[in-house]
């Protein structure tokens, strides 16, 4: 927002790195990114830091991120704190803050606990949802905090406008707005085939990059997932499985799935028992590695239902790649049927989806062409700026 001034930003979050999550990556990033634009961001949370720092133990790292650590000792490093409330009310109202941006997710008691704490102090207040507020919609409804939030004047948000709309009923009609996470499209771009300047077409490892069926190989399909049943992995095998039956045997058919998690034995044993032989699990990669993945590919393809975003879509599809999703979650903001991907409305039409992309040449190029001509708009300029019109909405005067 080009009216509003610097802002001294009090990010309050359960969840911070060293953690690895979603939210957590995304508060990091938006953090940077504002210091990077020239506001001062301090960020709250229960998380205790990369050396063991908790207690109140603030840090000021190498992106100008001031952080701090009001974790306790729990076991397996469980980010909550009950008696962080009078410490982090002392630092608020010494701190000269603007605004307080709270991130939530379904289950956030540090977070959730800290909102009236700085309405209490007078501070204009946004929040932000990164979550589907599904089966605990009526206990929401119930307790009535986001009702009472929104009349005392907390700018309520969400990352996609499936979340904005749960949240929305949940806070019994309050308005939120959508404020979507970020990716820096531009990275994830580079070396793209197609793209000026960009790499020969060969991986450190040697493999081709840019080939898969456009270079007349299998068609590659990637998936970048946590390996955990929220995320549904063993329904993405069922469909790859199902859409390789309903392919013409003549079609080459491959996936790559990366990721870890608590199911991977369960997707190892699955992949063997029905001879998958062409679906490989390498675990985790680096970004670097999961860039050149997708360069190399063809499709991406998720299962998830509960998608309040789809970071690791937004990725596949910022990388160049039309991606295969189900209908009505968060990646419905970035992915429109028949443009820059398919939607299905179940998992018997995900596979008929990505069976009908992997053998029709013609319509995975028109996508894939699209998808590499028309960046997606979450890139981190537009979301700084929905950003500061939330803290703008929740009370911090423009210049």
């Amino acid at each position: 927002m080009a009216g509003l001034s610097l802002v001294k930003v009090a990010m309050l979050t359960d969840c911070y790195p060293p953690r690895l999550g979603g939210i957590e990556s995304q508060v990091r990033d938006l953090s940077r990114h504002l210091v990077e634009a020239g506001h001062d961001v301090e960020v709250f949370t229960a998380t205790t830091g990369p050396d063991g720092e908790r207690g109140g133990a603030t840090t000021v790292g190498d992106d100008g991120v001031t952080v701090h650590r009001l974790a306790i000792a729990l076991p397996f490093g469980v980010p909550v704190n009950p008696f962080a409330r009078s410490e982090v009310r002392r630092r608020l109202a010494a701190g000269g803050f603007d605004v307080a941006h709270a991130h939530l997710g379904v289950v956030s008691p540090f977070a959730t606990d800290l909102v009236p704490l700085a309405l209490d102090l007078g501070l204009p207040v946004t929040a932000t949802f990164h979550c589907v507020i599904d089966r605990s919609r009526p206990v929401f409804r119930a307790v009535g905090h986001l009702a009472r939030w929104a009349r005392r004047g907390v700018a309520l948000g969400a990352v996609s406008s499936m979340a904005a709309a749960r949240v929305s009923d949940a806070a019994r009609g309050a308005r939120v707005e959508v404020v979507p996470n970020g990716v820096d499209v531009a990275w994830w771009r580079t070396g793209a085939a197609g793209d000026a300047g960009a790499a020969a077409g060969v991986a450190d490892d040697g493999t081709a990059v840019g080939g898969g069926a456009r270079s007349g190989g299998a068609v590659h399909v990637v998936t970048a997932t946590r390996l955990a049943s929220r995320k549904r992995p063993l329904a993405l095998l069922g469909a790859l499985r199902a859409a390789r039956g309903l392919l013409d045997p003549a079609v080459p058919l491959r996936a790559t799935v990366v990721g870890e998690g608590p199911q991977r034995r369960v997707l190892e044993r699955y992949v063997r028992t029905h001879g998958l032989d062409w679906v490989e699990l390498p675990g985790r990669v680096d970004r670097e590695a999961l860039r050149r993945l997708h360069h190399s590919a063809d499709a991406y393809l998720t299962a998830t239902r509960l998608e309040a975003f789809g970071i690791a879509a937004l990725e596949a599809r910022a990388a160049g790649l039309p991606v295969v999703a189900l209908r009505g979650t968060g990646t419905d903001d970035f992915v429109r049927d028949g443009v820059e991907g398919l939607l299905a409305d179940d998992d018997a039409g995900l596979a008929a989806a990505l069976a009908r992309l992997a053998g029709d040449d013609g319509l995975r190029e028109r996508l894939r062409q699209h998808v590499r001509a028309v960046p997606p708009a979450q890139d981190w300029d537009g979301v700084l700026e929905a950003t500061l019109a939330q803290y703008h909405r929740a009370g911090v005067p423009v210049r």
